[in-house]
Formats: C-alpha cells, structure tokens, sequence
C-alpha cells in the first residue's frame, strides 16, 4: 500500500513540474522575440523619446518596421531618459514582440574604451536595462547594442590608430558578461578602420561578442553621378571585400562574431531598400554574414516632413 501511494504521489508530482514547465514556456513568445531565422534586418532609432512621444509613434514605428522587412529594432536609450520612458518603451516593445520584430537597448559612449568612471556608466547603464527588464518580463529588451566610438576623440582619429583596441573589446567583454546571464544578446558596432589592425586585434575584437555590425558608410552619395547598377556593384564588392578583411586568418572559428552590415540613408536616398537587397544576395551563403541594417528611421522621418 505505501508503494503504490508513493507511485500515486510522484506521478501527481511530475505532472506538476511538466505544467509548470509547459505554463512558463508558453510565456516565453510574449517575453522574447525569436532570433530571425533568416539574416538580420536591423534598424537604428534615435532620440526615441521624441520619436516614441509623437501620436501613434510606436505604432507608426511598427508600420514602417513591417514595410521594410525590419526584424529587429536598436532603441537609443540614455541615462536621462530611461525612466522617464518606461511606460512607452515596453509598450513599442510589446508591439514589435507582437509582430516577431526583437528589441535592442541602444548605449552609446565615446569613452568606454577607458577603464575607470566611463566604462563603468556604461554598465551601470546596462544594469539599469536588466532592472527594466526585471520589471517587464513580458515586455523585455531581447539585447544591447553597443555604440561605443573611441574613434571619435581627436588622438584615436586616422588611419592606424588603433591603440584603444584591447581598451573597447574589454569594455565589449565586460558588458557581454552582464547581458548574457540576464538573457540578452550582445552586438556592437564597429568601423572599416577596426578590420586594418592585425590578426590579433581583429581576433580580440571578433571575440569579445557575439555579433558585430559593420558601419559600410560613404561608399557612394545621390550627387556623385553613379547608376543604380554601378552603385550596388560597389556595395557587392566592398561588402566581400570587408567580410574577408575581418576573419583573414582566423580558420574556421566558431566563436567568432557574425557580423552585420550597414549602410545610411544619406549615400542612398530612395535606393536603399535596393542596396540592402543586395548585401543579402551577395552574402547570403557566407557563414560570417548576420545580415543587414539600416541608419537610421529618423532619416525617413525627416525625409517625410
């Protein structure tokens, strides 16, 4: 009699655990959206406090996410925002998880690079992303998107300046050790310049995070006279050219980022759905290739007023 009630028990007690299980998995559609399956479609939104603060502005957002193939979106979030946003961001968030589109938090730094007070604002601005998460789990960020441009101070400007190297794939370690356990991914922006160090730098950078997008800005402009056909001639080329540059050397290293290309409004116009239809048609078979972005939805804004 005591074994068949202790059979009884732990049949009525596994089939707790396993609805307990199906019940929190059934959750996991509204709380993350799925990795595409295809390559990435990525697309910068700036100033999302104005741009999130228009009528309809998420939802208008989600429109032109939907027209453009758009599968995940980078939120720019600052410190001096972040709260005041909360209510409107887990809102656009629940509608893009909605449609399958995942959801970025967007951090920005000229200084990260450096050990110390900056790089430490940095992930004390990632800890605030997994508070926000924490507190919506149903409307959470799927990643950070890091913006971190050491570049742009005037003694790590020009060719062959690349001492700020092992500083940004720290601080690119450093928030992937944060992010990661908290669920969310990790993709940081980089420039053409970072591909001309040498083996070891572009390694150290490579592997400190899982996805990379390329900045593969400036290759042509509206005024400069080319055709379509000449232009996306220059996007296949130079796209091939970069991909090759980051991993020459490297084998066939598994744990080396994917690696995203972008290209901008500004050297396009209206031709850049067709640019960008192009990077995927030419890389597509590359096992280095994530896909493509787009900079930026303020520049359609704009454009449209």
């Amino acid at each position: 009699m005591k074994r068949r009630r202790f059979g009884s028990a732990c049949v009525a007690i596994c089939c707790s655990v396993l609805f307990g299980a199906l019940s929190v998995f059934a959750l996991v559609p509204r709380a993350f959206a799925q990795a595409p399956s295809g390559p990435v479609h990525g697309l910068w939104v700036w100033k999302s406090p104005t741009v999130l603060g228009a009528p309809r502005g998420a939802e208008s957002l989600l429109d032109f996410c939907k027209s453009q193939g758009i599968n995940e979106v980078y939120v720019s979030i600052s410190a001096r925002s972040e709260a005041a946003e909360e209510s409107q961001l887990a809102h656009l968030i629940t509608l893009l998880h909605g449609s399958k589109i995942r959801a970025e938090a967007l951090l920005s730094s000229a200084d990260a690079d450096e050990a110390g007070k900056h790089r430490d604002t940095l992930l004390d601005h990632v800890r605030v992303i997994i508070q926000f998460n924490q507190k919506h789990s149903a409307d959470r960020f799927d990643g950070i998107h890091l913006d971190v441009e050491p570049q742009q101070r005037p003694e790590n400007r020009g060719a062959g300046h690349l001492r700020f190297v092992p500083g940004l794939a720290d601080a690119f370690r450093a928030v992937r050790a944060l992010a990661e356990p908290a669920g969310m991914t990790v993709n940081a922006d980089i420039q053409n310049k970072l591909l001309k160090g040498d083996l070891s730098e572009r390694k150290m950078l490579l592997s400190a995070v899982p996805r990379v997008t390329l900045m593969m800005y400036e290759l042509s402009s509206p005024g400069d006279g080319e055709s379509a056909e000449q232009q996306a001639e220059k996007v296949q080329k130079s796209s091939q050219k970069f991909l090759d540059m980051a991993y020459d050397g490297m084998g066939d290293d598994r744990k080396l980022a994917k690696m995203a290309i972008a290209l901008r409004t500004p050297d396009y116009g209206e031709l850049l759905p067709q640019m960008l239809k192009k990077l995927d048609d030419t890389n597509r078979a590359n096992p280095h290739y994530l896909g493509w972005a787009r900079h930026s939805y303020n520049d359609y804004l704009n454009a449209a007023r």
